[in-house]
């Protein structure tokens, strides 16, 4: 029965109706966006980093767990001596110089880099060779409409585009170590060191041996470093994923309580109607919470198909912001609106119920 009072209620405004919806699904659409965000950008990181092959990250102590936020403070002879350490197979130096939030210019010794890795896969064009040469991905190509043999400016410099690189692998821009050092004043200085065990068994007596030999550096696996790219590690975003959920919540609260208030205003007589034929305060109140919650899954249900589209916005017109469709965010985001959407029902649906039938009847 209070299904298809609910039914008919929705179907006989259909433009509050979907209106309502619809302002429901846009902050779940902002949820899903950000966590979608947040989530990609972190699994390209560790993606990137596990790429590289190695098995111990050293850099500064003072250095941020964010490449693009370290500086580059590691003086570059300490690379061969990392090497002569007992069972390191071999160190990369690397120098990375932030230019616009995500992209970050890596520098690094090609010789080095195919010793470690076997070097870049090349979708197109070749490694570099020039010291104008520049290697970027797939995306930052995309971006910002690169082609091999053409030109991009980069740090106020015109690049000649050698290679187009596949994703996954140390950074999303490559341009030659000692390039970038000129480049950003940064002589004979890296900002870390990639070492590589000559046997996985090994990697704890290395990691102990550095951190004794160079106590003022940071010495990580790079099982650490890559649980510093999950979103719960990440310095800030934790809370901002808190804030937005709230803010979801209050927008849920405020349609509903508006549109379930209005529609009660509306509905006066028929209230009456309902309790002069012996309907309950909590039939009422059913009534009013059911239809809440309907809009609240109609909303869910909506953000969620918007989520596609502002996904498919990002991958067309900002390729190198990776988002993912989190899944397992959407029954969160369900919670969310329903906690918004029914503790905006009470007071319209407790006003309902306390109607006097007589007054309610003779309402105009």
């Amino acid at each position: 029965m209070i299904g298809k009072i609910v039914l008919e209620n929705l179907k006989h405004r259909p433009l509050r109706s979907l209106l309502s919806i619809l302002l429901i699904g846009v902050p779940v659409t902002l949820i899903l966006s950000l966590v979608g965000l947040t989530h990609g950008m972190s699994e390209d990181s560790q993606k990137r980093q596990r790429g590289i092959g190695a098995d111990i990250v050293v850099k500064s102590s003072t250095a941020s767990q964010a490449v693009s936020f370290s500086p580059a403070n590691v003086p570059e002879p300490l690379v061969g001596v990392i090497e002569k350490r007992p069972h390191v197979a071999m160190a990369l130096g690397v120098i990375n110089q932030n230019i616009e939030l995500p992209l970050v210019v890596t520098g690094v010794d090609l010789t080095q880099w195919k010793k470690m890795t076997g070097g870049f896969h090349y979708l197109e064009g070749h490694e570099l060779q020039n010291d104008d040469d520049i290697l970027l991905d797939r995306y930052v190509a995309q971006q910002r409409k690169a082609t091999v043999g053409g030109k991009v400016n980069i740090l106020n410099r015109d690049w000649h585009v050698a290679g187009i690189i596949d994703t996954g692998m140390l950074a999303r821009i490559v341009v030659k170590l000692s390039e970038l050092q000129t480049l950003i004043a940064a002589h004979n200085k890296i900002t870390q060191i990639y070492v590589k065990a000559d046997d996985p068994k090994n990697i704890p007596l290395i990691v102990k041996d550095l951190q004794a030999f160079l106590p003022s550096y940071s010495v990580q696996t790079m099982d650490e470093v890559l649980a510093a790219f999950r979103p719960e590690n990440i310095p800030g975003v934790s809370q901002f994923t808190v804030v937005v959920v709230a803010i979801g919540i209050v927008i849920g609260f405020f349609v509903v309580c508006l549109s379930m208030y209005t529609a009660v205003l509306q509905r006066t007589r028929e209230i009456g109607i309902l309790k002069s034929l012996g309907a309950g305060k909590g039939f009422i109140l059913g009534i009013v919470l059911t239809e809440a919650l309907v809009m609240g899954m109609a909303g869910t249900a909506v953000g969620i198909l918007l989520s596609f589209g502002s996904y498919a916005l990002i991958r067309v017109f900002v390729p190198t912001m990776t988002v993912v469709i989190v899944f397992t965010w959407w029954p969160v985001a369900l919670g969310i609106t329903l906690l918004g959407a029914g503790l905006g029902s009470l007071y319209p649906g407790w006003n309902a119920a306390s109607h006097d039938p007589i007054e309610a009847l003779s309402y105009e």
